[in-house]
């Protein structure tokens, strides 16, 4: 093996071992986001698993469950987006910015 494939397989391994801690950290770390005017609160992680969702009493309508319903899908869904951005950023740093496909 040539001594400059060598050095590339190093790096490889290396980022790869970034990667793996990264992972593990990014499912220590939360993001939030709220709805309604926070009325309804979505805490992620980076991983993008809802950790909570805190539904304000007042924003409970029997007569009104689609809005209820939206305020939720608005608030997940920008924490879940909160979160791959935040992941997106932390693998930039290991990558140097290099989008390599199949990574998350």
């Amino acid at each position: 093996m040539s001594k400059g494939l060598g050095n590339i397989m190093k790096q490889a391994q290396l980022m790869q071992q970034k990667m793996t801690r990264l992972q593990e950290e990014l499912g220590e770390r939360q993001v939030e986001a709220t709805a309604g005017g926070g009325m309804v609160h979505a805490v992620v992680n980076g991983k993008q698993q809802l950790l909570s969702l805190k539904i304000e009493k007042s924003v409970v309508d029997p007569e009104d469950v689609e809005m209820l319903q939206d305020l939720v899908l608005a608030a997940v869904n920008e924490a879940i987006k909160k979160s791959q951005d935040m992941m997106q950023a932390e693998m930039g740093k290991i990558t140097g910015g290099m989008n390599i496909p199949g990574l998350f």
